[in-house]
């Protein structure tokens, strides 16, 4: 459970963070560095599995019968990924304290990024691909909220609409490569995945599978041609920036290309495309990074050229490559993310990020500098720093794989010219910002920051450094451990040192060097040349383009389909809905008819029947007046609920016969706020043409049910009878059906009953309607709204309806009944209070808004299945027994009783927030005439 709940802590932190953002700024930050700090104190009795080569895999059974269970795995990458996430999280934490202003809202922000924080950790940490993909959608979520936290800048809505754009269509491509991997492998378990390696390679299905992952992969790392979101996410506050480009959301796909090497790399579609795209967005991002005169529009461009040389190794399908691969992110996050906070102090300390302004900083800030100088260093590749030992593996296997290839100079080639701007670009962030001559126009004097502000960039510097130096003694258990799974074989040879001799790398890295410098020294005339040739090319345009025409191809679509007129949306749907339904017959030669002969025909039934189809004709033929049309199509309800008493169904009879008093209130709360009558249609051709549309669709419907009932089929409800009471403790079959056997549905469905509740809410709130003064006769209305004997009748009914109610809840799991008919029953009751009394008069009584109770019911209804999973047992598994109680005797207590509350609470909630609110738009109208 430990895995479980560090993914959970962060979730449970963001409301928490809220909460203590109403006690100010300091506590808000506290909360989310204690959040932090929880959820790594969670992993921590298991962090030393990892190195002793232990596999850690929690599962917890969600749907077993589907291959769905929330399952969590802990090895060397998960740890890596893990700790990148939260303890880069938490000195990110502690930064952005000193970061943001006043009117910055910390309770939102740490909420947002604690949000995020879960679901990485979701990510990193899941067994099942099912569930990594949740959590994958679930980053993309986050982190629109994250880059748009300025809500109030044009720039920070785009960038954020661009990202989730983007990386919301490679998650949907994502998705399908999970089911194309999951129906391969015959399971969505990643350690069913990574023993099918060959399986896959070797599957028909392996080249689509690939593209539609590698499609999620490439997209969420921003890799070419998907780079262009990145940049313009640099509109989020720096923390964020600093987070999303060093340990996550960019760093969840190459996260995903590690975790999903052992089964997809090896293959020349793998090499070609992996390796492709990584040289490509390598190289882009190189080029691109040197001409950027924003500080952050440099460190953004130098990420994507970094995670195109991790994609580039992982794409080498070499095991030395896939540990430099692996090794260059842990040396990444930490000099990247130290180079943004860098750059957010220097923003926030000087006004501006334009390096064309920013000069001669090294006087005014030499602490900051230093760290910045040293970061820098680290991301050009020089020697005593990280970035120096992981780019000298890149180089070295770059220098080995293309023994193999044609033209075998050509990758040894660009790789060193991506290094050498590289070199290039941290030269000029150095060299322009601190020294470079005197600043231009600050809008502020520059200055040190506050002494905490500089206590991440210095921890994750130091990082740098001891890494660079000494990596044997610092990082290489934790590599080791992360490249072995990422593998899952056995490592090859390597050795973290600062001296390999004179080599191929070596010589590399020196041409690197050099030429970053002599690229540097010629920035002038480079510049020139950008601006003159590619410096007006933006990927943002073709995206912005195709964009556009999506756009204009759905606003095409809509006015095609919605033209305002609520009858030709039927009319087409119906059409489709023939035209699908008849399409299977044409070429079919079954027959329409089976063998199954009908039930004998009685007189009840045929004139239970005959009711039927006569107040459905009349509610068609009198659907000009709609009172009229409203009784008659109660009539069809009440027919219905006979029939289910006829074929022994009394819960659906209940249910349907609470649905219509439901209905009816409802319609009649509405009805006053219609004309009494309806337009009379005058246009002759559509009233046949709607005719026929009719005709055609219930007949068809009627011979689709013909085709069905008179053919033969076998039956499950044999299995539910059986298992009813050994499995659910209830003799009631259908209610143990809601709420054991198929609860997970009915979790789904009260769950879309209160989202129902909550979005008409919102459209009722502060709505005023003008009802009719006066009835189609031009009679007045009756001012006398609530009668007196209507308001002392509902009185004495309402404590026996109320106990109705309570009784069929209680007696729902052994006899017809449940929370949702006694929901129902309850509603009514109250809400013919409503009618009968008025709003005010209610209010009076029964105080507090009806969202809580729906909140309540959704929260225990989800509780009581969570609880199954203490006892090791799939979600909303129930239980039962039986006590004895003095004078009572022997009784059963059941936890779905306790699901079933919940039901009913969210029906009352639910049913009670719509019909209430019609109430009030209804009883202040009333209050508005008595007052003309």
């Amino acid at each position: 459970m430990t895995l479980f709940f560090a993914v959970l802590t962060p979730f449970a932190g963001a409301a928490l963070v809220a909460l203590a953002s109403r006690l100010g700024r300091s506590h808000a930050a506290r909360t989310a560095g204690a959040v932090t700090l929880a959820a790594l104190l969670w992993l921590a009795p298991s962090a030393h599995l990892p190195f002793n080569g232990t596999l850690l895999i929690q599962q917890h059974d969600w749907m077993p019968a589907l291959g769905l269970n929330l399952a969590f795995r802990l090895d060397g990458l998960a740890l890596l990924f893990a700790g990148l996430i939260l303890g880069i999280g938490l000195l990110i934490v502690l930064y952005a304290r000193y970061y943001l202003s006043e009117r910055d809202s910390m309770g939102r922000f740490y909420s947002y990024l604690m949000l995020f924080m879960g679901s990485m950790l979701g990510i990193v940490l899941s067994e099942n691909l099912i569930q990594l993909l949740v959590f994958w959608e679930l980053t993309s979520l986050s982190s629109f909220l994250l880059i748009s936290y300025w809500q109030h800048r044009e720039e920070a809505r785009q960038g954020a609409r661009m990202a989730l754009a983007v990386t919301g269509l490679g998650g949907f491509a994502l998705l399908g490569g999970f089911l194309l991997l999951g129906h391969i492998v015959g399971s969505y378990a990643l350690s069913d995945v990574f023993a099918a390696g060959d399986l896959i390679r070797g599957h028909p299905l392996y080249v689509p599978t690939l593209l539609l992952i590698l499609l999620g992969a490439f997209t969420k790392s921003a890799q070419f041609p998907f780079h262009f979101w990145l940049p313009h996410a640099m509109a989020a506050p720096t923390p964020v920036s600093a987070y999303l480009h060093s340990a996550t959301m960019v760093k969840a796909g190459v996260f995903l290309l590690a975790r999903l090497y052992p089964a997809l790399s090896g293959t020349p579609e793998w090499f070609w495309l992996v390796s492709g795209a990584g040289l490509a967005t390598l190289l882009l991002g190189a080029y691109a990074a040197l001409f950027k005169h924003d500080l952050k529009g440099l460190l953004a461009y130098s990420t994507i050229s970094h995670l195109g040389l991790i994609t580039l190794l992982f794409g080498l399908s070499t095991p030395l490559a896939a540990v430099a691969g692996v090794f260059h992110i842990i040396n990444h996050a930490t000099f990247k993310a130290s180079l943004f906070m860098a750059a957010g102090i220097i923003d926030h300390e000087a006004g501006t990020r334009d390096m064309r302004r920013l000069h001669g900083l090294w006087k005014f800030m030499p602490y900051t500098a230093t760290l910045a100088m040293v970061a820098a260093a680290a991301m050009a590749g020089v020697p005593l720093l990280n970035g120096f030992l992981s780019k000298e593996m890149f180089f070295a296997e770059a220098a080995q794989i293309s023994e193999s290839l044609v033209g075998g100079w050509l990758l040894p080639a660009l790789v060193t010219l991506a290094g050498a701007l590289a070199v290039a670009y941290s030269i000029r962030f150095i060299h322009d910002v601190f020294f470079n001559g005197e600043p231009v126009d600050l809008p502020r004097m520059p200055h040190e920051p506050p002494r905490w502000m500089k206590v991440p960039v210095e921890i994750l510097v130091v990082l740098c450094l001891v890494v660079g130096i000494a990596p044997s003694l610092t990082v290489a258990p934790l590599l080791a451990a992360a490249a072995a799974d990422t593998l899952q074989a056995p490592l090859p040879e390597y050795r973290l040192a600062l001296w390999h001799g004179f080599n191929q790398a070596l010589a590399m890295s020196l041409i690197a060097l050099t030429g970053g410098a002599a690229i540097y020294a010629l920035r002038r005339p480079l510049f020139a040349l950008h601006e003159h040739s590619l410096g007006r090319l933006d990927a943002r345009a073709v995206y912005n383009a195709l964009l556009g025409a999506l756009f204009a191809l759905s606003g095409w679509a809509t006015r095609l389909v919605d033209t305002g007129s609520l009858q030709r949306q039927v009319f087409l749907f119906l059409a489709a809905a023939l035209a699908l339904g008849f399409t299977p017959w044409l070429d079919s030669d079954t027959p329409l008819a089976g063998s199954r002969t009908g039930l004998p025909l009685d007189p009840v039934s045929l004139l239970a029947g005959a009711t039927l189809i006569i107040a459905s004709l009349a509610t068609v033929w009198l659907h000009r007046q709609r009172l009229v049309a409203l009784i008659t199509i109660g009539v069809v309800g009440l027919v219905v609920s006979l029939t289910f008493v006829k074929f022994s169904a009394p819960d659906l009879a209940l249910t349907q016969l609470s649905v219509e008093v439901v209905t009816i209130v409802l319609l009649l709360l509405a009805l006053y706020f219609l004309p009494q009558h309806a337009a009379r249609e005058r246009d002759p051709g559509r009233v046949w043409r709607d005719g026929a549309i009719a005709l055609a669709a219930g007949s068809g419907t009627a011979l689709l049910s013909w085709a069905v009932l008179t053919r033969p089929y076998d039956t499950i409800a044999g299995y539910f009878i059986d298992n009813s009471v050994p499995g659910g403790g209830g003799t009631n079959v259908v209610n143990v059906i809601l709420v054991d056997f198929r609860g997970y549905d009915t979790l789904g469905e009260i769950t879309v009953l209160a989202l129902a509740g909550l979005g008409i809410y919102a459209m009722l709130e502060n709505l005023r309607l003008d009802a009719p003064d006066r009835d189609a006769a031009g009679r007045a209305w009756n001012r006398d709204p609530y009668p007196v004997i209507m308001a002392t009748l509902t009185q004495l009914l309402l404590p026996l309806a109320l106990l109705v109610a309570v009784f069929i809840l209680l007696r729902g799991h052994n006899q017809p009944g449940g929370g949702f008919i006694a929901g129902l029953v309850t509603a009514v009751a109250l809400i013919v209070q409503y009618l009968a009394h008025g709003s005010a008069w209610m209010h009076e009584r029964l105080s507090g808004a009806t969202q809580p109770v729906i909140a309540a019911g959704l929260a225990l209804a989800t509780l009581t299945g969570l609880a199954s999973w203490a006892f090791e047992h799939p979600f909303l598994t129930s239980t039962f027994g039986h006590l004895r109680w003095p004078l009572v005797g022997e009784f059963e207590l059941a936890s779905a009783m306790a699901f079933d509350l919940g039901v009913f609470l969210v029906v009352v909630g639910a049913t009670l927030l719509i019909l209430v609110n019609l109430g009030t738009l209804h009883d202040s109208r009333i209050t508005r005439k008595a007052h003309l």
